[in-house]
Formats: structure tokens, C-alpha cells, sequence
């Protein structure tokens, strides 16, 4: 059985669902009309589990609920995850335009803050890896809210006040207030790293919003004795056991293979007109493999500074198309 809260987040979520359905049905009741209502309502909750419902729409509903923050960053990697298999390196706002395709208003302060876990001190915009923005947006993008709480604690650690006196902010209307500005003092020395967690602790109890598990929060926080807030967040968008808590991506080995999506895109090609009649027609497309769509350079691609990563990068380079050596 469920307990209380997570049966009212249950029950809040379904009707999350309901009324969006409905809306979505008397704005299109014309069309709709022509093969039935229960035929709409059929393809949209399949849509829910299979998680695609998100794509395109509004970002007040794409971070709506749970289920809508998992099917976006699994859209996201899906969706973009020949970039890192082939290397390329982009800057926050490249990547920023990237989760735009997906949810067009999707604010920029968001891709910001999952880039600054990866960038700390360097500037905004240097390049990043795929893989290394991937996890760390998921991060903030599904742990939003409680990040926004934890910083008002990091802040409120370095000032000196007592822990159990700490005003945590809860309500939905902080979600997208800016995170108070940490000083470079504050960046250097951190804060000890068991007052922390106790703080951490007592906030996973009473917070209402999705947080990590706090036992896995306590082993990320266990080799260290003091940590500054974004070598926090470094931490757990590198912790293996919370990327699994969280579900939404495979592992970082595994980050390049998709077999279930390849397998689609080959599907979808061989239903092109005249694709693959084209490529086998041509005499000077004999050598090529027969598998190969044509590579069409992509229009959000920087010409200036796109480069392979180097060896000694975080792999984001193992499973390079070897169609490019």
C-alpha cells in the first residue's frame, strides 16, 4: 500500500494527466471528432507511458510532474546523443538551443545553472562535453526546487547561523528564483561537510519536491571533510547510485548505446521514398555501406570550435563512428 503523501502525489498526478487530455481535446474536438474520443484518449496515456507526451509543449507542463522531468532528459539524450558520440563539444547556449527543439520556451536560466556544475569558475562559454552537461543538467533540471533549498542552506551555512534555525524555501513559487549569489570566499573554503549533511537530512524529511536519497547523498559526501555548493553538485551528477535512483539515463558507459532507438531510425529511413533506391542506383555510392543515411552537416553546429574530444577526455569519445576514420 502507499503511504499518504506518495498516494496524494499519485492521485495529483493523474489528474495532472486528465486535465491535460481534456484540454488538449476540446482544443482539437475537430479533428478529433473524425476517429473518437476514445481513440484520443488511448493514444495520449500511451503516449504518457511511453514518455514521448512531452515533447514539444510548454515547459510549465514538461516539469509538471515526475514522470514529465524523467521522459524530457530521456527525450534530451535520445534525441541529441550522436553529439556526444561524435565528439563534438558546444557551449551552454548551443546546448540551450538543443533542449529549445524540444520545448521551445524552456528558460535559459536552468541550462545555465547545470552548466555552471560543469564549469564552476571557467566562464560560461566554454565548451563542454556531451556527457558531462547531460548529467549534471539532469541534476538540476529534475532536483530544481530542492537545489534552490540546499543553496539557501550552503549560504546560510557560510554565514554562520545555526542549522536548525535555517529558513529553507518551499513554496512553488521559488522554483525559478535566482540562487543566492555565492562570494568567492565562500566558493574557496566551503563548508564542513557533516553540518551539511545533517542539514541536507533533516531537509529531505519535510521537503515536497523530488530530492536524492539521503543515504546516498550521505556516501557522496563521505570522502570529504569540507565542499564548497558546486562541488556538491558535481558530486551527485557523478554518483552512479543516484543516477540509478533517478532512472532516467543509462549509465555513463553505456551513455553512447541505444539499440532500441538505432534500430527505429532504420526502420524510419527504410520508409523514406527513393532514399535507399538513390544511394544503390548511384555507381559512386557503391562503396559506401548500404546502411548509411547521407551525413548532412546540422544547422546549430559551430563550425568555429566544433573538435573531437581528446583521450584523455570522460569517453565521450569510445563508440566515435568509425565511418569517420
Amino acid at each position: 500500500a502507499l503511504s499518504p503523501r506518495l498516494e496524494c502525489n499519485a492521485q495529483r498526478h493523474v489528474l495532472t494527466y486528465m486535465e491535460d487530455a481534456v484540454c488538449q481535446l476540446l482544443e482539437n474536438r475537430e479533428d478529433i471528432s473524425q476517429y473518437g474520443i476514445a481513440r484520443f484518449f488511448t493514444e495520449y496515456f500511451n503516449s504518457v507511458c511511453q514518455g514521448t507526451h512531452i515533447l514539444f509543449r510548454e515547459f510549465s507542463f514538461v516539469q509538471a510532474t515526475p514522470h514529465n522531468r524523467v521522459s524530457f532528459l530521456r527525450a534530451f539524450w535520445r534525441c541529441f546523443r550522436t553529439v556526444g558520440k561524435n565528439g563534438d563539444l558546444l557551449t551552454m547556449k548551443e546546448y540551450h538551443c538543443l533542449l529549445q527543439l524540444l520545448c521551445p520556451d524552456f528558460p535559459l536560466e536552468l541550462t545555465q545553472k547545470a552548466a555552471r556544475i560543469v564549469l564552476m569558475d571557467d566562464a560560461m562559454d566554454c565548451l563542454m562535453s556531451f556527457s558531462d552537461f547531460l548529467f549534471a543538467f539532469q541534476i538540476q533540471f529534475y532536483y530544481s526546487e530542492f537545489l534552490d533549498s540546499v543553496a539557501a542552506i550552503y549560504e546560510n551555512l557560510l554565514s554562520g547561523k545555526n542549522p536548525n534555525t535555517v529558513i529553507v524555501p518551499t513554496s512553488s513559487s521559488g522554483q525559478h528564483r535566482q540562487r543566492p549569489a555565492l562570494g568567492e570566499a565562500g566558493m574557496l573554503e566551503g563548508v564542513e561537510a557533516s553540518l551539511f549533511y545533517q542539514c541536507l537530512e533533516n531537509l529531505c524529511d519535510r521537503h515536497k519536491y523530488s530530492c536524492p536519497p539521503p543515504a546516498l547523498v550521505k556516501e557522496a559526501l563521505s570522502n570529504v571533510q569540507r565542499l564548497t555548493f558546486y562541488g556538491f553538485l558535481m558530486a551527485l551528477s557523478k554518483h552512479h547510485g543516484i543516477n540509478q535512483a533517478l532512472g532516467a539515463l543509462p549509465d555513463k558507459g553505456d551513455l553512447m548505446h541505444d539499440p532500441a532507438m538505432d534500430e527505429e531510425l532504420e526502420r524510419l529511413l527504410a520508409q523514406v521514398p527513393g532514399l535507399v533506391n538513390s544511394v544503390t542506383a548511384s555507381p559512386e555510392a557503391s562503396c559506401l555501406p548500404s546502411r548509411t543515411p547521407p551525413r548532412v552537416g546540422s544547422p546549430w553546429r559551430p563550425l568555429h570550435h566544433s573538435r573531437k574530444v581528446d583521450g584523455e577526455s570522460d569517453g565521450s569519445t569510445e563508440e566515435t563512428d568509425e565511418s569517420e576514420t
